[in-house]
């Protein structure tokens, strides 16, 4: 029954990956008009496939081997009827690890509020594991300090990127018929590069933990993850995309062009280091960096308060539900 249910569980959590995050990639750029949120949601899906196919390997990794522990060796050494019962016990794993966290990432889409499913499946990851006595600590470090440094990333980037391509402009001093039309391909080709650098990096959130003995290899997990993670994204991305896109800070097509691109360039230098972050968190930081630049006047305090919450709960919220799952399946009845 499991090994039907982890990639039911899977398939939900790429699902609600998809409605959540990329608006991230197009949010910004479709709420300024200059890109149509259908055109959005197709060049997203195609793009997160590649990325993920091609660049999503190290991310994966990351999960299967370095954040859960992984029984392969064991198995080899043991009778077969002992190796069955440990390769069900991990695919059990997998199942509530991904079906936690896709609720709480579904949640927050309902509530429009933009989260880190990074720290939706690392939380689930850790609730399983306390549950189980297996959890493995020793790279957590390592992942939150990259979740810290995400947001500033972002906002790094777009100061950077704000001062080279305003003095561009400056210096340039396009015509409005070449302006909008610059600015509508520039955000449409860093849309793109942003949905590479999303399913490059959050693909291992989806999959990561179905890679193992008797599961799917690395390469089956990203191309499943990028399948899930697409649908997502052509069919609930809208809600999320309000919050992005306007619900911080109000952006003009210049600004949602330097928050998209500095997004994308954050998430991709993750995804080569092999540390699957939020994308919610690099574009908000983005964002922020915006406001910085335009003053704090700008900022809609009362949405980056409830985005904020919504980041520190996620991971409580994943670990609960992980953690219950696995009390409820465990339960045994005695007469």
């Amino acid at each position: 029954m499991f090994a039907w249910i982890q990639y039911i569980g899977g398939a939900f959590l790429g699902w609600s990956l998809g409605a959540n995050d990329s608006a991230n990639v197009f949010g910004t750029a479709v709420s300024s008009k200059m890109v149509s949120y259908r055109l959005a949601v197709i060049l997203t899906a195609i793009f997160v496939i590649i990325g993920a196919v091609c660049q999503g390997r190290a991310g994966i990794e990351t999960y299967s081997k370095k954040l859960t522990v992984q029984h392969a060796t064991a198995t080899s050494e043991i009778a077969p009827e002992a190796s069955s019962k440990i390769k069900d016990s991990l695919v059990q794993k997998a199942a509530l690890i991904s079906f936690a966290a896709a609720i709480t990432v579904t949640l927050m889409t309902i509530l429009k509020i933009p989260v880190s499913t990074s720290q939706a499946a690392v939380g689930a990851i850790i609730g399983v594991g306390l549950m189980r006595n297996d959890a493995n600590f020793s790279q957590l470090g390592k992942v939150i300090a990259c979740w810290i440094g995400t947001p500033i990333g972002g906002a790094l980037f777009t100061l950077i990127f704000y001062g080279i391509f305003s003095w561009i402009i400056r210096k340039w001093k396009p015509s409005i018929f070449v302006y909008d039309p610059m600015m509508s391909l520039l955000l449409i080709v860093t849309g793109c590069y942003g949905a590479y650098a999303l399913g490059a990096n959050n693909v291992a959130n989806v999959s990561g933990v179905f890679v193992g003995d008797g599961m799917l290899t690395v390469g089956e997990a990203a191309f499943y993850g990028s399948i899930a993670i697409a649908i997502g994204a052509l069919t609930y991305s809208k809600p999320v995309m309000s919050t992005v896109g306007k619900g911080i800070v109000k952006l003009d097509s210049f600004t949602a062009f330097i928050c998209v691109l500095s997004h994308a360039v954050t998430v991709h230098i993750f995804a080569i280091i092999g540390v699957p972050v939020s994308t919610s968190q690099a574009i908000v930081g983005a964002i922020l960096g915006i406001s910085l630049i335009k003053g704090a006047h700008t900022v809609n305090y009362h949405m980056l308060g409830k985005v904020s919450v919504g980041w520190l709960a996620t991971p409580f919220i994943s670990g609960t539900i992980a953690s219950l799952g696995y009390y409820i399946t465990h339960l045994k009845y005695t007469p």
